[in-house]
């Protein structure tokens, strides 16, 4: 419930098109990444494997770490592998919107903070065969099904890192030795931690670098963080698409958030 409300807030009082955007930046993004409706070759080779998982019969005793999935709730359970992809997996309409805006940033290095069965970490590493993919996954037993993924769509720029992210994420942060240019957060729909792991990631961003959060509106609490991040002050520009939240740091663009339809 809580979710629809926040949807018809965006709908209905906020949210607009591209008509009467002032910022080149954004409009050119508008109008040719995030509403582009064209076909990539990626697309249906990641769709078979989804297709395959929704088939799939197999159960996995999973553990999450963070707040849970909208369905699941928090806590170690027993779960059918075609249930995780129907509700914790990206959609395909959000998965490809990654997919564009990695093809069209040309990221080097990107980190993805929620692995689960690896459909949008594949998404991520198909737009760009030369970018580093690091993904994090909390849950052994999902972490070996999103392997399997890779393995069969033959991704190999991919390093999935195993285990708790309050522990994984910072060691590995620590040993990254070159900039992060593109971070999806997907790793735990809570106030603290969504703060933290932005913090931590915004010590090896740049002016160019890009990240996107996903559930901006899913509970009070996210929308709590998705507003302190908007506030903070290495944040120049904001685009809420309602299921993601767009942040740059382009220093030469007057600062402004932009509330858009998608």
């Amino acid at each position: 419930m809580y979710q629809l409300l926040a949807y018809l807030r965006h709908w209905l009082l906020r949210s607009g098109n591209a008509h009467g955007l002032h910022s080149p930046f954004v409009f050119g993004l508008y109008t040719t990444v995030i509403r582009h409706d064209g076909e990539f070759r990626a697309y249906p080779l990641v769709e078979k494997r989804r297709q395959e998982l929704l088939a799939s019969d197999q159960v996995l005793d999973v553990t999450d770490f963070g707040a849970g999935s909208q369905v699941a709730g928090a806590g170690g359970r027993r779960r059918a592998v075609r249930d995780i992809a129907r509700h914790a997996a990206k959609s395909p309409r959000l998965a490809q919107l990654l997919f564009r805006l990695v093809n069209h940033f040309q990221p080097a290095t990107i980190l993805e903070l929620g692995t689960s069965l690896g459909l949008t970490t594949a998404y991520l590493a198909l737009a760009d065969s030369r970018s580093q993919v690091l993904t994090f996954e909390g849950c052994p037993n999902t972490a070996a099904v999103a392997r399997q993924t890779f393995e069969q769509l033959k991704i190999t720029n991919v390093q999935l890192v195993e285990g708790n992210l309050d522990a994984t994420l910072p060691a590995t942060l620590a040993d990254l030795d070159k900039p992060l240019d593109f971070v999806f957060f997907d790793g735990n729909h809570r106030y603290e931690p969504t703060l933290r792991y932005f913090e931590a990631c915004l010590a090896k961003a740049h002016e160019h670098s890009v990240f996107v959060l996903d559930d901006i509106h899913w509970s009070a609490e996210m929308e709590q963080a998705w507003a302190a991040i908007k506030a903070h002050s290495a944040v120049t520009i904001t685009v809420d698409l309602f299921y993601v939240g767009l942040v740059f740091f382009r220093k030469k663009q007057p600062r402004q958030d932009f509330w858009l339809r998608y």
